[in-house]
């Protein structure tokens, strides 16, 4: 199974980082985003990756050119360096196609420029390069096989968000005022699954959740799995703040790598995901 991510956008909410970085590179620790997404996948086993690319492409391409299992992992040197001994290690058995999709192209328009890397699977995953869950992916996917649907996603509460929704009681009369977490919203989280009959819907110059989800939905081809568990965005300045935090703090939640390994990608213990269509 492939896993296309979307990681050419020049993440303009974030300026101070996006003139010199694509957002997807911007570190959580010492590892880039982007590693922290594809690392989730790797867990589940799924190891094969087609990065949309954009802006600063070449700091993508650089990153993983010049990666170093040792620097990233822990190793025993002998011989004054003349033999390394890998205590552990990451990204050696990944397969990562680098595709070029375009500065300015929307999500919809770098999915279909990378068609030919999954026309040949019958289902593949896609996600934002900006977007971390500890969600059980593999229920997920064996989920949406079960309901024959085209395409389907994670949904998640806005909990990382601080503003306040206000009810009317006709046109000026003020009902009440909550904290949106507090209220029954549920947000497109990413971590999306689609079928290959989807890149066939998907029209020249459509966009995929403005544009080809709503006429999925009318179809009745559209499932989202609502889960409460960890879900972070890295939208703003803030948000880099707290994810740094769960680093410094040595708890990061969506680090699924860092328990016992599921034997199969696609059979899991369902835990805290409901369907809805």
């Amino acid at each position: 199974m492939k896993v296309v991510l979307f990681c050419g956008g020049q993440g303009l909410r974030i300026r101070e980082h996006s003139e010199t970085l694509p957002k997807p590179m911007i570190s959580i620790g010492y590892r880039p985003m982007l590693w922290h997404i594809m690392k989730i996948y790797a867990h589940y086993g799924v190891k094969d990756f087609v990065l949309c690319l954009g802006y600063r492409a070449d700091a993508i391409k650089d990153y993983f050119l010049r990666y170093s299992e040792a620097i990233s992992n822990d190793f025993v040197m002998a011989d004054g360096g003349r033999s390394i001994e890998l205590l552990r290690s990451d990204i050696h058995d990944w397969r990562i196609s680098f595709i070029d999709t375009g500065l300015h192209a929307s999500v919809g328009e770098r999915l279909r420029a990378v068609r030919s890397f999954v026309d040949d699977e019958d289902i593949f995953l896609a996600n934002y390069g900006d977007v971390l869950t500890d969600a059980p992916l593999p229920d997920l996917i064996r989920s949406f096989r079960r309901t024959g649907k085209m395409a389907g996603f994670l949904a998640v509460r806005p909990t990382s968000y601080t503003f306040h929704l206000v009810r009317f009681e006709g046109r000026h009369q003020v009902r009440d005022v909550r904290d949106v977490s507090k209220a029954d919203l549920w947000l497109n989280g990413g971590y999306f699954m689609f079928r290959r009959e989807v890149l066939d819907e998907l029209q020249p110059g459509e966009d995929l959740v403005p544009d080809l989800l709503p006429r999925l939905i009318e179809q009745n081809q559209v499932v989202a799995y609502r889960y409460d568990g960890f879900w972070a965005p890295m939208d703003t300045l803030r948000d880099i703040q707290n994810l740094e935090g769960f680093v410094q703090s040595g708890h990061m939640p969506w680090a699924v790598w860092q328990q016992p390994a599921e034997p199969d990608a696609v059979v899991a213990t369902k835990a805290g995901v409901d369907g809805a269509a």
